[in-house]
Protein backbone atom coordinates (compact mmCIF):
# COMPACT_ATOMS: atom_id res chain seq x y z
CA UNK A 1 0.00 0.00 0.00
CA UNK A 2 1.17 3.49 -0.28
CA UNK A 3 2.56 5.18 2.15
CA UNK A 4 3.29 8.63 0.71
CA UNK A 5 0.95 11.38 0.02
CA UNK A 6 -0.30 11.82 -3.29
CA UNK A 7 1.00 15.42 -4.50
CA UNK A 8 -1.73 17.60 -6.13
CA UNK A 9 -0.95 20.38 -8.95
CA UNK A 10 -3.59 23.19 -8.66
CA UNK A 11 -3.58 25.01 -12.38
CA UNK A 12 -5.52 28.03 -11.97
CA UNK A 13 -5.77 31.28 -13.94
CA UNK A 14 -8.68 33.42 -15.48
CA UNK A 15 -11.10 32.47 -18.80
CA UNK A 16 -8.51 31.92 -21.92
CA UNK A 17 -5.02 31.98 -20.01
CA UNK A 18 -4.04 28.63 -21.13
CA UNK A 19 -5.00 26.53 -18.01
CA UNK A 20 -6.37 23.59 -20.65
CA UNK A 21 -3.93 23.52 -22.90
CA UNK A 22 -1.16 23.45 -20.37
CA UNK A 23 -3.42 20.42 -18.88
CA UNK A 24 -3.45 18.84 -22.45
CA UNK A 25 0.22 19.43 -22.18
CA UNK A 26 0.87 17.50 -18.95
CA UNK A 27 -1.17 14.91 -20.37
CA UNK A 28 0.61 14.49 -23.18
CA UNK A 29 3.75 14.21 -21.86
CA UNK A 30 2.93 12.19 -18.99
CA UNK A 31 5.16 9.17 -19.97
CA UNK A 32 4.09 6.32 -17.72
CA UNK A 33 3.19 8.55 -14.52
CA UNK A 34 -0.68 7.68 -13.55
CA UNK A 35 -2.47 10.86 -13.77
CA UNK A 36 -5.66 11.66 -12.15
CA UNK A 37 -7.29 15.37 -13.19
CA UNK A 38 -9.86 16.78 -11.40
CA UNK A 39 -11.65 19.28 -14.25
CA UNK A 40 -14.90 21.37 -14.30
CA UNK A 41 -16.02 19.66 -17.87
CA UNK A 42 -14.31 16.88 -19.00
CA UNK A 43 -14.65 17.73 -22.63
CA UNK A 44 -12.68 21.21 -22.62
CA UNK A 45 -9.57 18.99 -22.25
CA UNK A 46 -10.08 18.46 -26.09
CA UNK A 47 -9.31 14.24 -25.10
CA UNK A 48 -11.16 12.37 -27.72
CA UNK A 49 -14.08 10.54 -26.33
CA UNK A 50 -12.31 7.11 -28.39
CA UNK A 51 -9.96 7.09 -25.70
CA UNK A 52 -11.51 6.29 -22.75
CA UNK A 53 -11.60 2.89 -21.05
CA UNK A 54 -14.39 2.71 -19.42
CA UNK A 55 -16.85 5.06 -16.73
CA UNK A 56 -16.23 2.67 -14.25
CA UNK A 57 -16.38 4.84 -10.67
CA UNK A 58 -19.46 7.15 -10.45
CA UNK A 59 -19.32 9.77 -7.55
CA UNK A 60 -23.20 9.67 -6.27
CA UNK A 61 -25.00 11.47 -3.74
CA UNK A 62 -26.17 8.63 -2.29
CA UNK A 63 -27.10 5.06 -3.11
CA UNK A 64 -29.29 4.43 -5.98
CA UNK A 65 -28.88 8.00 -7.08
CA UNK A 66 -29.77 8.07 -10.63
CA UNK A 67 -27.73 11.36 -11.35
CA UNK A 68 -23.50 10.99 -10.57
CA UNK A 69 -22.10 14.11 -8.79
CA UNK A 70 -19.15 13.52 -10.85
CA UNK A 71 -17.81 10.97 -13.09
CA UNK A 72 -14.14 9.45 -13.35
CA UNK A 73 -12.92 8.48 -16.66
CA UNK A 74 -10.18 5.83 -17.22
CA UNK A 75 -8.04 7.33 -20.47
CA UNK A 76 -6.30 4.58 -22.66
CA UNK A 77 -2.48 5.93 -21.63
CA UNK A 78 -3.84 5.64 -17.75
CA UNK A 79 -4.93 8.75 -16.28
CA UNK A 80 -8.18 9.34 -14.60
CA UNK A 81 -9.97 12.24 -15.51
CA UNK A 82 -12.86 13.43 -13.38
CA UNK A 83 -15.75 15.88 -14.55
CA UNK A 84 -17.07 18.10 -11.07
CA UNK A 85 -19.95 20.20 -11.07
CA UNK A 86 -19.66 20.68 -7.61
CA UNK A 87 -19.36 18.25 -5.46
CA UNK A 88 -15.44 18.47 -5.10
CA UNK A 89 -15.03 16.07 -1.84
CA UNK A 90 -17.15 13.31 -2.75
CA UNK A 91 -14.66 13.20 -5.84
CA UNK A 92 -11.61 13.40 -3.31
CA UNK A 93 -12.38 10.45 -1.22
CA UNK A 94 -13.00 8.29 -4.06
CA UNK A 95 -9.67 9.04 -5.05
CA UNK A 96 -8.52 8.56 -2.22
CA UNK A 97 -9.30 4.87 -2.36
CA UNK A 98 -7.82 4.39 -4.93
CA UNK A 99 -4.40 5.84 -4.13
CA UNK A 100 -2.57 2.85 -4.90
CA UNK A 101 -3.19 3.43 -8.77
CA UNK A 102 -2.42 7.09 -9.28
CA UNK A 103 0.96 8.78 -9.00
CA UNK A 104 0.03 12.33 -9.72
CA UNK A 105 -3.41 14.46 -8.73
CA UNK A 106 -3.86 17.46 -11.32
CA UNK A 107 -6.62 19.99 -11.05
CA UNK A 108 -7.89 22.41 -13.48
CA UNK A 109 -10.00 25.20 -11.17
CA UNK A 110 -12.65 27.29 -13.46
CA UNK A 111 -11.90 30.52 -14.73
CA UNK A 112 -12.60 32.91 -11.73
CA UNK A 113 -11.96 30.56 -8.76
CA UNK A 114 -10.10 31.36 -5.86
CA UNK A 115 -7.10 29.07 -5.08
CA UNK A 116 -6.70 29.78 -1.40
CA UNK A 117 -10.16 28.25 -0.07
CA UNK A 118 -9.39 25.17 -2.62
CA UNK A 119 -5.75 24.85 -0.97
CA UNK A 120 -7.15 25.20 2.21
CA UNK A 121 -9.73 22.74 1.44
CA UNK A 122 -6.50 20.11 1.97
CA UNK A 123 -5.94 20.95 5.64
CA UNK A 124 -9.52 18.52 6.26
CA UNK A 125 -7.97 15.49 7.78
CA UNK A 126 -9.97 13.19 5.25
CA UNK A 127 -7.67 14.62 2.65
CA UNK A 128 -4.90 15.24 4.43
CA UNK A 129 -4.00 11.93 5.08
CA UNK A 130 -3.78 11.20 1.69
CA UNK A 131 -2.93 14.19 -0.90
CA UNK A 132 -0.41 17.02 -0.04
CA UNK A 133 -0.68 20.21 -2.62
CA UNK A 134 2.58 20.65 -4.30
CA UNK A 135 2.16 23.65 -6.06
CA UNK A 136 -0.08 25.91 -7.21
CA UNK A 137 0.40 27.06 -10.93
CA UNK A 138 -1.27 30.18 -11.74
CA UNK A 139 -1.24 31.19 -15.62
CA UNK A 140 -1.09 34.70 -16.88
CA UNK A 141 -2.17 35.77 -20.25
CA UNK A 142 0.77 37.80 -20.88
CA UNK A 143 -1.19 39.89 -23.98
CA UNK A 144 -3.95 40.75 -21.98
CA UNK A 145 -1.81 41.38 -18.67
CA UNK A 146 0.03 43.74 -20.66
CA UNK A 147 -2.87 45.70 -22.19
CA UNK A 148 -3.82 46.06 -18.57
CA UNK A 149 -7.30 43.73 -18.69
CA UNK A 150 -5.79 40.64 -17.12
CA UNK A 151 -7.87 38.54 -19.43
CA UNK A 152 -8.54 37.88 -23.19
CA UNK A 153 -12.35 38.76 -22.90
CA UNK A 154 -13.06 40.73 -20.19
CA UNK A 155 -17.03 40.73 -21.18
CA UNK A 156 -17.05 36.57 -20.86
CA UNK A 157 -14.91 37.17 -17.67
CA UNK A 158 -17.77 38.90 -16.14
CA UNK A 159 -20.23 37.13 -17.85
CA UNK A 160 -18.89 33.94 -16.06
CA UNK A 161 -19.26 35.72 -12.95
CA UNK A 162 -22.38 37.10 -12.51
CA UNK A 163 -24.04 34.09 -13.81
CA UNK A 164 -22.14 32.09 -10.70
CA UNK A 165 -23.77 33.06 -7.63
CA UNK A 166 -21.09 31.63 -5.30
CA UNK A 167 -18.88 34.33 -7.06
CA UNK A 168 -18.05 37.61 -5.71
CA UNK A 169 -19.50 39.98 -8.31
CA UNK A 170 -18.17 43.61 -6.90
CA UNK A 171 -14.00 43.04 -6.98
CA UNK A 172 -13.05 44.23 -10.29
CA UNK A 173 -10.81 41.97 -12.35
CA UNK A 174 -7.27 43.77 -10.94
CA UNK A 175 -8.50 42.36 -7.26
CA UNK A 176 -9.44 38.90 -8.73
CA UNK A 177 -6.04 38.69 -10.62
CA UNK A 178 -4.10 39.51 -7.57
CA UNK A 179 -6.04 37.07 -5.68
CA UNK A 180 -5.26 34.22 -8.30
CA UNK A 181 -1.13 35.33 -7.74
CA UNK A 182 -1.61 34.98 -4.21
CA UNK A 183 -1.18 31.54 -3.91
CA UNK A 184 0.64 30.88 -6.77
CA UNK A 185 4.03 29.11 -6.01
CA UNK A 186 5.01 29.33 -10.06
CA UNK A 187 3.77 31.80 -12.77
CA UNK A 188 3.42 30.32 -15.62
CA UNK A 189 3.16 33.27 -18.38
CA UNK A 190 1.47 31.93 -21.41
CA UNK A 191 1.67 33.45 -24.91
CA UNK A 192 4.55 34.86 -24.03
CA UNK A 193 5.15 34.96 -28.27
CA UNK A 194 2.50 37.20 -28.42
CA UNK A 195 4.31 40.17 -27.11
CA UNK A 196 6.75 42.23 -26.98
CA UNK A 197 9.93 41.69 -25.24
CA UNK A 198 9.39 45.30 -23.51
CA UNK A 199 6.11 44.01 -22.63
CA UNK A 200 7.04 40.78 -21.36
CA UNK A 201 9.70 42.66 -18.98
CA UNK A 202 6.20 44.80 -18.34
CA UNK A 203 3.97 41.72 -17.43
CA UNK A 204 6.94 40.36 -15.22
CA UNK A 205 7.00 43.46 -13.19
CA UNK A 206 3.52 43.54 -12.47
CA UNK A 207 3.64 40.01 -11.66
CA UNK A 208 6.85 40.36 -9.43
CA UNK A 209 4.88 42.88 -7.17
CA UNK A 210 2.02 40.52 -6.39
CA UNK A 211 4.24 37.70 -5.70
CA UNK A 212 7.03 36.78 -2.96
CA UNK A 213 10.39 36.46 -4.59
CA UNK A 214 10.67 33.12 -4.38
CA UNK A 215 8.53 32.80 -6.36
CA UNK A 216 9.27 31.83 -9.94
CA UNK A 217 7.89 33.06 -13.75
CA UNK A 218 8.41 30.91 -16.74
CA UNK A 219 7.18 31.41 -20.16
CA UNK A 220 5.36 29.33 -22.08
CA UNK A 221 4.41 28.66 -26.15
CA UNK A 222 1.22 26.76 -26.37
CA UNK A 223 1.41 25.51 -22.62
CA UNK A 224 5.12 24.28 -23.31
CA UNK A 225 6.34 23.87 -19.95
CA UNK A 226 8.41 20.83 -19.02
CA UNK A 227 7.10 18.06 -16.33
CA UNK A 228 9.74 19.13 -14.32
CA UNK A 229 9.18 22.32 -14.11
CA UNK A 230 5.68 22.05 -13.17
CA UNK A 231 5.71 19.23 -10.72
CA UNK A 232 7.70 18.16 -7.66
CA UNK A 233 7.80 21.03 -6.47
CA UNK A 234 7.22 20.01 -2.78
CA UNK A 235 5.86 22.83 -1.64
CA UNK A 236 3.12 21.43 0.72
CA UNK A 237 0.79 24.58 0.17
CA UNK A 238 -1.79 23.67 2.33
CA UNK A 239 0.72 24.24 5.28
CA UNK A 240 1.02 27.97 5.07
CA UNK A 241 -1.78 28.59 2.97
CA UNK A 242 -3.16 30.36 5.83
CA UNK A 243 -0.41 33.21 5.39
CA UNK A 244 -1.29 33.75 2.59
CA UNK A 245 -3.28 37.12 2.08
CA UNK A 246 -6.33 37.81 -0.54
CA UNK A 247 -8.76 40.59 -1.15
CA UNK A 248 -11.09 37.83 0.25
CA UNK A 249 -9.70 37.38 3.25
CA UNK A 250 -11.66 38.91 6.23
CA UNK A 251 -10.79 41.98 7.13
CA UNK A 252 -9.99 41.54 11.23
CA UNK A 253 -6.76 41.22 11.30
CA UNK A 254 -6.22 37.45 12.81
CA UNK A 255 -5.18 36.67 15.68
CA UNK A 256 -4.58 32.56 15.05
CA UNK A 257 -5.10 32.55 18.80
CA UNK A 258 -8.27 33.54 19.53
CA UNK A 259 -10.38 31.08 17.19
CA UNK A 260 -13.68 30.30 18.36
CA UNK A 261 -15.51 27.35 18.14
CA UNK A 262 -19.14 26.25 18.59
CA UNK A 263 -21.83 24.12 17.17
CA UNK A 264 -24.94 24.73 16.50
CA UNK A 265 -28.08 21.49 17.22
CA UNK A 266 -31.23 21.78 15.05
CA UNK A 267 -33.85 19.24 13.79
CA UNK A 268 -34.39 18.35 10.30
CA UNK A 269 -33.50 20.83 8.25
CA UNK A 270 -34.07 21.43 4.62
CA UNK A 271 -30.58 21.05 2.15
CA UNK A 272 -31.31 24.16 -0.11
CA UNK A 273 -31.97 26.43 2.20
CA UNK A 274 -29.61 25.00 4.72
CA UNK A 275 -26.56 25.68 2.37
CA UNK A 276 -27.87 29.52 1.03
CA UNK A 277 -28.46 29.95 4.87
CA UNK A 278 -24.61 29.00 5.25
CA UNK A 279 -23.38 30.86 2.20
CA UNK A 280 -24.70 33.81 3.92
CA UNK A 281 -23.36 33.49 7.35
CA UNK A 282 -19.49 32.79 5.90
CA UNK A 283 -20.47 36.22 3.61
CA UNK A 284 -21.65 38.25 6.86
CA UNK A 285 -19.32 36.43 9.61
CA UNK A 286 -15.72 35.83 10.23
CA UNK A 287 -16.19 32.10 9.74
CA UNK A 288 -13.19 30.17 8.40
CA UNK A 289 -14.54 26.91 8.66
CA UNK A 290 -18.31 24.84 8.89
CA UNK A 291 -18.51 21.14 9.99
CA UNK A 292 -21.13 18.86 10.85
CA UNK A 293 -24.25 16.79 9.52
CA UNK A 294 -28.31 17.19 8.64
CA UNK A 295 -31.16 14.94 8.88
CA UNK A 296 -33.04 15.79 5.91
CA UNK A 297 -36.89 14.87 6.11
CA UNK A 298 -37.16 11.36 4.49
CA UNK A 299 -34.32 10.63 3.61
CA UNK A 300 -32.40 7.38 5.72
CA UNK A 301 -28.69 9.15 5.21
CA UNK A 302 -27.08 11.88 7.00
CA UNK A 303 -25.88 14.82 5.16
CA UNK A 304 -22.62 15.18 5.58
CA UNK A 305 -21.87 18.95 5.21
CA UNK A 306 -18.06 21.19 4.74
CA UNK A 307 -17.08 24.33 4.25
CA UNK A 308 -13.53 26.10 3.97
CA UNK A 309 -14.18 29.83 3.04
CA UNK A 310 -17.24 30.38 0.59
CA UNK A 311 -17.06 26.34 -0.65
CA UNK A 312 -19.32 24.06 0.26
CA UNK A 313 -19.72 19.82 -0.29
CA UNK A 314 -22.82 18.34 0.70
CA UNK A 315 -22.86 14.70 0.26
CA UNK A 316 -24.43 11.63 2.48
CA UNK A 317 -21.81 9.87 3.67
CA UNK A 318 -24.09 7.04 5.63
CA UNK A 319 -26.89 5.77 6.89
CA UNK A 320 -28.29 6.76 10.75
CA UNK A 321 -28.13 4.05 12.87
CA UNK A 322 -30.60 2.38 14.50
CA UNK A 323 -31.74 4.04 18.08
CA UNK A 324 -29.76 6.90 16.28
CA UNK A 325 -31.17 10.36 17.31
CA UNK A 326 -31.82 12.18 13.19
CA UNK A 327 -30.87 15.74 13.79
CA UNK A 328 -28.52 18.15 12.63
CA UNK A 329 -24.98 19.66 14.47
CA UNK A 330 -22.96 22.11 12.62
CA UNK A 331 -19.40 22.96 14.17
CA UNK A 332 -17.81 26.43 13.15
CA UNK A 333 -14.59 27.62 13.28
CA UNK A 334 -13.44 31.57 13.28
CA UNK A 335 -13.24 34.72 15.08
CA UNK A 336 -15.94 36.48 17.07
CA UNK A 337 -18.88 34.03 16.68
CA UNK A 338 -21.89 34.16 18.32
CA UNK A 339 -23.81 31.34 18.86
CA UNK A 340 -27.42 33.58 18.95
CA UNK A 341 -26.55 35.19 16.22
CA UNK A 342 -25.69 32.06 13.82
CA UNK A 343 -28.69 29.58 15.55
CA UNK A 344 -31.11 32.50 14.30
CA UNK A 345 -29.62 32.65 10.95
CA UNK A 346 -29.89 29.27 10.25
CA UNK A 347 -34.01 28.84 11.68
CA UNK A 348 -35.11 29.58 8.08
CA UNK A 349 -33.39 26.00 7.18
CA UNK A 350 -35.18 23.80 9.93
CA UNK A 351 -38.38 22.01 8.80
Amino acid sequence: MQTTKIPATIVTGFLGSGKTTLMRHILEQAKGLRVAVIVNEFGELGIDGEILKTCAIGCKEEGGADAPEGQIYELANGCMCCTVQEEFFPVMKVLAERRDAIDVLLIETSGLALPKPLVQAFQWPEITSVFTVDSVVTMVDTPAAAAGQFAHDPHAVDEQRQADPNLDHEADLHELFEDQLSAADLVVLSKADLVSLEELAQVRALVAEEVPAAVKMVEAVQGSVPLAVLLGQHRAAEAHIDERHSNHDHDEDHDHDAFDSLHIDLGAVDKERLMQALQAIVQQHAVLRVKGFAALPGKKMRLLVQGVGRRFDAYFDRAWKDGEAQATRLVFIGQHLDAAVLRAALAGAEI
